[in-house]
């Protein structure tokens, strides 16, 4: 659990390097982190994405297409779930914690970490992270999301208080069980492979990997993505991947 356990110290270390800094970090420093995160965000997804190709070039790309296919029907799936609506309103309950703090309105004690806790469960990047570490020990998309969570944590201190810092605990539960289930239990499940060496866990991976690369595209603020609605994707991948090859 190596990616949950980096997650929970990125936001360790950015509550007590908040509590630590005198001012904010300035909005130029922001923006050279969310450029530099942005770029390691598609590089370590285009690798996770390399890295699950297997066999001869047209069998990689078989495996890409289906994993976009799979995209697309587990896009379709999130809309019938509602899943971006889930997030959406969670989002909403965490914002409206973090703006009535900003405000200096009266809060309680745990809303700082109950408002951060949801905040970086639910980040599509996190059960992204959590997967392709489970199935296959590719921790950094959860090193990515650590840092992010930590710099989100360092300007939540400020506001919100030092229990902010105490949702890296629940964030190491949550993602923890995930992986730790894709790692007991999924990966014997789908040790299955085609005779052209298409696995179902790459194909789990390969769709991660390019989730990943949409979660940029909202890093850049390029576009809206309605990132949970593509999670389901995750589920489809295997099987499309079986389908294909019968």
């Amino acid at each position: 659990m190596t990616g949950a356990f980096l997650n929970a110290l990125g936001i360790l270390f950015g509550g007590l390097f908040g509590l630590a800094l005198r001012r904010p970090l300035s909005v130029r420093a922001q923006l050279f982190f969310r450029s530099l995160l942005g770029l390691f965000t598609v590089f370590f997804g285009l690798r996770l994405v390399w890295l699950s190709l297997s066999g001869t070039f047209l069998s990689g790309l078989k495996q890409i297409f289906v994993a976009l296919l799979a995209i697309i029907a587990g896009n379709l799936f999130g809309k019938l779930l509602g899943l971006q609506n889930i997030s959406n309103q969670l989002g909403r309950y965490a914002g409206n914690i973090i703006a009535a703090g900003s405000s200096g309105a009266r809060r309680k004690a745990g809303d700082g970490f109950s408002a951060c806790a949801v905040l970086f469960c639910v980040a599509p990047l996190g059960l992204v992270g959590a997967v392709a570490d489970g199935l296959s020990n590719y921790f950094y998309l959860l090193a990515i999301k650590a840092v992010m969570d930590g710099l989100a944590t360092l300007g939540s201190v400020k506001t919100l208080g030092w229990p902010a810092a105490l949702s890296a605990f629940p964030v190491f539960l949550f993602l923890g069980v995930i992986t730790l289930a894709c790692r007991v239990y999924a990966v014997p499940f789908l040790a299955w492979h085609s005779t052209d060496g298409a696995g179902l866990a790459n194909s789990i991976n390969i769709v991660a990997g390019l989730v990943s690369c949409a979660v940029a595209m909202v890093i850049f603020q390029v576009r809206k993505v309605e990132l949970a609605n593509y999670l389901p994707g995750l589920v489809v991948a295997p099987l499309l991947t079986w389908l294909f090859a019968h």
